[in-house]
């Protein structure tokens, strides 16, 4: 049996990698082994531990590298922490390969710990461009990683330019689409009655139209959080429609945006408003199937998006030079254009399916190829 150990870090993390969990976990010639780490255990960022376990994965081990203030500082010292720890689980557990997900500080940390240790690494959804430090962070692992696994063509001819021998890149599509395909199969009738027993604020109707808002830092733009999610938060006010407001991830600045969100129903302008610190991936993607529109700057807009035809304003730098669909308006992040392009989306209505990021089968492929696997070479060589 192979081992891969897949650690996750945050809700984020764990959409992204979900469906490959599953088909490893599946797969006969595969053993999946669990790691939690950084905001992935904290109750203040929703608990996904819980509904990890609840989905029925056994936690092999937990990581605590986060390191409060969510400031450019403990950002890096956070990253440093899960390179002193993820080595000693890594040692505890003797995997095979590790599985790291994306562009995030603790897949950093996983990475370089892997590496040094000789383990081979294996890396999903690289070759993509986007701003803020993930840009970074992704490219770096890009070239530390063994195994890749891009979720579009245009990342699988990135991923080779930057030297990557081809025969390790494999186009799988993206994992989190895996989850869309699934849910949207069985969204029958309406959502669960007691979905604002969670929570803080007002019962919304969702038979009618109302706003999806889930807006992150932007490290690069440390300190503009809270004026950003302000602005957000007016535009919607302004246009008028009821809104589901997600608490940001856990990068630095996420305190700039949480204070925005407080000061916000602090004033008590938030009326037409429920907020979420965290919601199950399923509950998510049908949400994304009804909203008149999904407002912020996360990822989720442009890939899940793209695949559902939910009308999406992205907002900001935070997904610049992302490939995205017909579904993605850009707006500056000022009341006024956000506002703007609410309004236009709202008025479009829904869009076509675009899968610019997989068909709803990465996970199977990936669990395929990792099993498939014979022999690794650790040692990296550029090809051109």
């Amino acid at each position: 049996m192979k081992k891969i150990c897949v650690v996750v870090g945050s809700r984020a993390n764990y959409s992204s990698i979900k469906s490959a969990m599953q088909a490893i976990e599946a797969h006969p010639q595969l053993e999946l082994q669990v790691v939690l780490a950084a905001s992935a255990i904290l109750d203040r960022y929703g608990s996904v531990s819980r509904l990890i376990e609840a989905d029925g994965f056994k936690v092999h081990a937990r990581v605590h590298m986060l390191i409060e203030g969510e400031t450019p500082t403990t950002m890096a010292k956070s990253t440093g922490l899960g390179l002193l720890e993820l080595p000693t689980i890594f040692d505890q557990l003797q995997p095979d390969v590790v599985l790291t997900v994306g562009d995030r500080f603790e897949t950093m940390a996983t990475t370089l710990a892997a590496a040094y240790m000789n383990i081979p690494v294996a890396h999903t959804m690289g070759g993509e461009v986007s701003g803020t430090i993930d840009e970074s962070i992704r490219h770096a692992v890009t070239k530390f990683a063994h195994i890749h696994f891009p979720a579009s063509p245009d990342a699988k001819a990135r991923i080779i330019k930057l030297g990557e021998p081809e025969d390790t890149v494999h186009l799988v599509g993206c994992p989190r689409i895996d989850l869309v395909a699934d849910v949207l199969k069985y969204d029958v009738g309406p959502l669960r009655d007691n979905l604002f027993a969670g929570g803080v604020g007002a019962d919304l109707d969702l038979e009618q139209p109302f706003v999806l808002v889930s807006q992150h830092p932007v490290t690069t733009e440390y300190g503009e959080g809270e004026k950003q999610i302000s602005e957000t938060l007016q535009a919607v006010r302004n246009v008028g429609l009821p809104a589901i407001v997600l608490w940001p991830n856990s990068d630095a600045g996420s305190e700039d945006v949480a204070r925005g969100i407080r000061k916000w129903r602090e004033q008590g302008l938030d009326e037409k408003m429920h907020f979420f610190r965290n919601l199950p991936v399923d509950t998510y993607i049908r949400l994304m199937r009804r909203t008149a529109c999904l407002v912020g700057n996360s990822s989720s807009g442009i890939r899940e998006g793209a695949y559902i035809g939910t009308p999406v304003v992205n907002i900001g730098s935070r997904q610049a030079g992302r490939e995205r669909g017909r579904n993605v308006i850009d707006s500056a992040p000022d009341c006024g254009s956000v506002a703007n392009a609410i309004r236009q989306q709202t008025e479009n209505g829904r869009h076509g399916m675009d899968p610019i990021y997989g068909d709803g089968h990465a996970g199977k492929r990936i669990a395929d190829v990792l099993a498939g696997l014979t022999q690794i070479n650790v040692q990296k060589r550029i090809t051109f």
